[in-house]
């Protein structure tokens, strides 16, 4: 019996072994950092595709990533719905439209109704466009995006215009006559309908149409690969999802090292190929994309001026409908609904934000204001923290006056060209961090790098931030939190696949209402890019970053008028 009982043993301890083994093999598979948990499988892609329940879309979901599996709450749920209401796009009929029958800007036109009327500040302008395609017939339907605005180029005035889609080809554009003189108006065609079409393809079907990258290295081994919010295919991956917010990122494993050697986040580039042929000529630079429309008329109109009384009441309008939110004038912004103060020289700046602390947190566009105030305060002096150029984080100290100014930019996905991984941190973690008072002013900007994603990843980042914002609020009430809107940019065929003025117009809606109803300013830098007149571009000139600052200090240290 001993030696049966020995070979029983021995074969025991065999299968032992090999359960050891395959355990080994299979966490070898899915080896995250010491924090990362087994969801991430949850995000690998699944079979079969989906029927998004967005109401702005009716085309179908690849499913790479379980977006509609979040754990909402009924509150949550509603808000999402009432979000997804709120950007709702009319769609073009059913099935594919030729590219001739599609809008075409320059047999469209604009006309201004009662142009022949004496017009006084404060009027109402009205101005109706009319779509025709490029056969020159009337269009039948809507779901054109146009972008609007009156401007005296002499005056270095200017306002952005609200429009109203008839969904019958018509467009009406409302106008508020804020100064005197001679006063144009201008309607360009951002995108035609069929266009925009494409673009809520896109967002719904490619949401890895920009893909990121990371490298991994651990001695002289190193080995890059692919990352992003979702990954398709069924290789191993690297779980990097954050462990407070919830927030998912994910890098397919490297073949030879662990996940915890990952050093760095880039952007990897654009996918090409995206469109096929016949959608492709909905987007050509002078044809269909940011081409002005012309009038069939006169494309102004001579204001008279008010009183100085009524003037200034106007200037002060109040109420949640208010448009525009301000306008330009000799290059100034100017607020409708609460003064503004113009820091024109350093010494104010400098007297404005002594002994505070400054957060600066989002992408480049806000980066630009660390740029500008440390440029422009010369007792702010950038303090070398050895950050990659253009990426940071950043830090300028005014030990004069007691300042310091920070800048870091937002977690991913973020289409920088290299950021170390010790850096990438989420908003929310990092407002979660600071103590708040009456000396600390934070600024952020969350949306560019959100444009080529399904909604819900945009909705779920500002929820957190949010809640984070909140909790701030609660335990420091006199902490002074701004928000800077998005704004409009120079588009061209490949751009418009990836930043699209309307999908930052959309991206644009959903934070306003998200911020709304809690204790938080807005610098309205959409407005202020579109109604100026300055080429679009993503980062805008200084004049224009000089007004975005002012309205910011604005809210630090307000007028006492």
């Amino acid at each position: 019996m001993w030696p049966s009982f020995c070979r029983l043993q021995v074969f025991c301890m065999i299968l032992a072994v090999l359960a050891i083994l395959v355990l080994v093999h299979n966490f070898h598979q899915l080896e995250h950092l010491d924090h990362n948990t087994v969801s991430g499988l949850n995000w690998i892609i699944e079979t079969g595709d989906q029927q998004s329940s967005s109401p702005t879309t009716k085309t179908t979901r690849k499913h790479y990533c379980d977006y509609e599996h979040q754990t909402l709450s009924k509150r949550e749920q509603a808000e999402e719905e009432s979000l997804f209401a709120a950007i709702q796009w009319p769609n073009p009929p059913v099935g594919k439209i030729p590219f001739i029958r599609s809008t075409d800007p320059a047999h469209s036109n604009f006309v201004i109704l009662n142009s022949h009327v004496r017009f006084k500040v404060g009027d109402q302008l009205e101005v109706l466009v009319h779509m025709k395609d490029f056969q020159g017939k009337p269009k039948q339907y809507g779901g054109d995006y146009i972008q609007a605005r009156i401007h005296s180029p002499l005056l270095k005035a200017g306002a952005t215009g609200r429009v109203v889609d008839d969904q019958n080809g018509f467009y009406k554009v409302f106008f508020t006559l804020l100064w005197p003189g001679e006063v144009r108006v201008s309607v360009s065609l951002v995108h035609p309908s069929e266009g925009i079409q494409v673009l809520q393809r896109l967002r719904e079907e490619r949401p890895d149409r920009v893909f990121f990258k990371s490298l991994f290295r651990s001695g002289s081994t190193s080995e890059t690969t692919v990352c992003n919010v979702c990954l398709p295919g069924e290789l191993p991956v690297c779980n990097f999802t954050d462990l407070y917010t919830g927030e998912p990122w994910f890098c397919y494993k490297p073949r030879k090292l662990s996940c915890a050697s990952r050093i760095n986040h880039a952007k990897g580039g654009y996918q090409k190929g995206l469109l096929t042929p016949s959608e492709s000529l909905f987007f050509q630079t002078d044809v269909n994309i940011k081409v002005p429309v012309l009038p069939s008329g006169p494309d102004s109109v001579t204001v008279e001026p008010l009183g100085f009384t009524e003037s200034a009441n106007l200037d002060r309008s109040q109420g949640p409908d208010i448009f525009p939110l301000g306008y330009y004038y000799q290059d100034e912004w100017r607020p409708r609904t609460r003064w503004i103060r113009h820091f024109n020289k350093t010494a104010d700046i400098s007297e404005c934000l002594q002994g505070k602390v400054v957060h600066l947190f989002g992408d480049s566009t806000i980066r630009q204001w660390f740029e500008y105030l440390t440029t422009f305060v010369p007792d702010l002096v950038e303090f070398n923290l050895g950050s990659p150029k253009n990426i940071g984080p950043f830090m300028s100290v005014d030990l004069k006056h007691k300042v310091l100014l920070k800048f870091r930019c937002h977690g991913p996905p973020i289409r920088f060209t290299t950021v170390f991984s010790s850096e990438l941190r989420y908003i929310a973690n990092e407002l979660n961090g600071i103590v708040g008072g009456r000396n600390t002013v934070i600024a952020i900007t969350v949306w560019s790098h959100f444009s080529t994603f399904p909604v819900e990843v945009y909705i779920r980042r500002l929820r957190n931030i949010r809640r984070s914002i909140i909790g701030l609020l609660d335990r420091s009430p006199k902490t002074l939190v701004v928000i800077r809107t998005a704004n409009v940019q120079e588009l061209g065929p490949e751009v418009s696949l990836f930043n699209s003025d309307w999908y930052s117009f959309q991206l644009d809606t959903i934070m306003r209402k998200m911020f709304s109803g809690i204790a938080v300013f807005f610098v309205e830098a959409w407005e202020m890019s579109l109604a100026h007149y300055l080429p679009h571009t993503l980062h805008p000139q200084d004049v224009i970053v000089k007004n975005q600052i002012d309205a910011f200090l604005s809210f630090v240290c307000p007028s006492e008028t």
